[in-house]
């Protein structure tokens, strides 16, 4: 299936929600984005709904259509977390990075006998390249100027030919309860400081938010291409 067929489809695209572990997370006391990621893998959280079910799914098929369509031959994920989400990628190379060493266990060990994928936190990132690079449910975790700045620079650095994020896309934090949560209007970062790259398109939800994280989502995709700057 096309990606463009993928756009008009139903939002039925699989079984109804799975149970989400949410005690041990929602009870982590919150003091910076780094820490709160590392705790939250190391007391046995995993990387939230939006990783699971109709979630991961909807995902899955964008970007795998993504990838199909445009010839991509390498993939870097800037947040792999516990590697639920690229149970369902069909990438033909994928380097994961994350914050935290017990996600990057995780993922190495659930991975292991997969050649094609590698896993490192982001204290071993070397400055690898690939043709797309990718931010899944991530930057509304930055809580903090400077971490969103590095993690921005570092995710369109990173890439070749594209960047994919999903995300909210929005400064409005107004009644937003979760100390790990802000909400950021990235896309006035990126024409700022990322010049050499266009909005190639913005593909709404299929499940948008409504109040209930675990049937919608604030998040849409967003697909930034590289400019030839010579021309």
């Amino acid at each position: 299936m096309s990606l463009k067929e993928i756009i008009k489809k139903s939002p039925l695209l699989g079984p109804s929600l799975m149970w989400i572990r949410r005690k041990t997370q929602t009870q982590l006391k919150f003091e910076r984005s780094d820490q709160y990621w590392k705790d939250r893998y190391k007391n046995g959280g995993n990387s939230g709904a939006g990783s699971y079910s109709i979630f991961a799914e909807f995902k899955a098929e964008i970007l795998n259509a993504f990838v199909e369509e445009n010839a991509i031959q390498s993939v870097i994920e800037f947040g792999s977390g516990d590697g639920n989400q690229l149970t369902l990628a069909t990438y033909p190379r994928y380097l994961g990075v994350d914050i935290s060493p017990e996600a990057v266990a995780l993922c190495e060990a659930r991975f292991q006998k997969d050649g094609n994928k590698a896993f490192i936190t982001l204290d071993q990132y070397a400055d690898e390249r690939g043709d797309l690079s990718i931010s899944l449910d991530v930057i509304y975790h930055l809580v903090e100027d400077g971490t969103f700045h590095a993690y921005m620079h570092r995710l369109f650095d990173a890439a070749l030919r594209y960047v994919i994020i999903y995300s909210s896309n929005t400064d409005e934090n107004s009644g937003n309860d979760a100390a790990h949560v802000r909400h950021r209007h990235f896309s006035a970062w990126i024409d700022k400081h990322q010049s050499a790259w266009v909005l190639d398109r913005h593909l709404p939800n299929c499940y948008p938010y409504s109040g209930n994280s675990e049937t919608g989502s604030f998040a849409d995709f967003f697909i930034y291409k590289k400019i030839d700057l010579k021309h």
